[in-house]
Formats: structure tokens, C-alpha cells, sequence
């Protein structure tokens, strides 16, 4: 199983994100480029625990949540297209730098080599082991660089 914490799984995802440039269109999906960038760099500082972020299960998290992070993550297919964004995740974007965002994607990126955020609580999957934290990021990386067709 593809995890964050592989190394050589975070090198082939910078790759990725390094081929990134402003005519990249999505094939399926809401976001545009930027929004997509951001809501990744915002999505892995939550991860991470880069801001003061107060982590808690939703209720309906709490009756599905387990359910629904089994069935993401327990083989190699990659999610599904399409598949919705919590209200926290969408972002507002203006004439942002896209050199700059994918820079600070990337970091963070990099950062998973010493992941240590013991408070973290997903929104919907609620507590979640470091083994699973691994696949649901290297999966949700996949994810939108998929959606841009890297």
C-alpha cells in the first residue's frame, strides 16, 4: 500500500507537483488550479498540525467515519472523482503565485519524513492510526494531481 511516508513515494508525488504549471486544466472537479493548490497546502498544514487548528469528529463522522475510511483505504484504487470537499477545505482564492504555492506544497510534502501530530482527529474519519494517515494523504495527493491529469 502507498504511503506519505515512503520516501520514494514523496519524491514521485514532488514530481508531480513540480510538473504543475498554469495551463493545467482539470478534467473533472470544481476546483480550479489554484484552489486545488491551496486547498492542498491548507489540507496538509491540518494533517500536520502547522496551525492552531482544533480538530473534532462531525456526528456524522462519528455513526460512518470508520466505515468510510476502510473502504478508502484498503487497496491501491485511487478514490473516486468527484468525491466531496468538507466546507473547511474549500478555498477562496485571488491572484495568488502559483510557483509559490506549489513550493509550500511541496515542503510540506517533505515534512511527512517526520510526522508527529498526535492531537490529530479527522473531520469525518475521526482518530486515525499513522499507518492510515499515510494512505489517506499519499491517496489524496494522487487524487488531485490525477484531476489535472499528473
Amino acid at each position: 500500500m502507498k504511503t506519505i511516508f515512503s520516501q520514494e513515494n514523496r519524491e514521485q508525488l514532488i514530481s508531480r507537483i513540480e510538473q504543475i504549471n498554469e495551463d493545467k486544466k482539470a478534467e473533472w472537479g470544481k476546483m480550479n488550479l489554484m484552489q486545488m493548490l491551496k486547498h492542498n497546502t491548507y489540507w496538509n498544514r491540518w494533517i500536520l498540525g502547522k496551525e492552531n487548528h482544533t480538530y473534532k469528529q462531525s456526528f456524522l463522522g462519528k455513526v460512518f467515519g470508520k466505515i468510510a475510511l476502510k473502504k478508502m483505504i484498503k487497496d491501491e484504487k485511487p478514490f473516486d472523482k468527484n468525491i466531496p470537499t468538507s466546507d473547511q477545505f474549500k478555498v477562496k482564492v485571488s491572484n495568488e503565485n502559483i510557483e509559490s504555492e506549489k513550493a509550500e506544497w511541496i515542503l510540506l510534502i517533505n515534512e511527512y519524513a517526520n510526522f508527529s501530530n498526535p492531537a490529530f482527529i479527522h473531520d469525518f474519519f475521526g482518530k486515525m492510526s499513522k499507518e492510515q494517515i499515510g494512505i489517506l494523504v499519499y491517496k489524496h495527493t494522487d487524487h488531485h494531481l490525477r484531476q489535472f491529469g499528473l
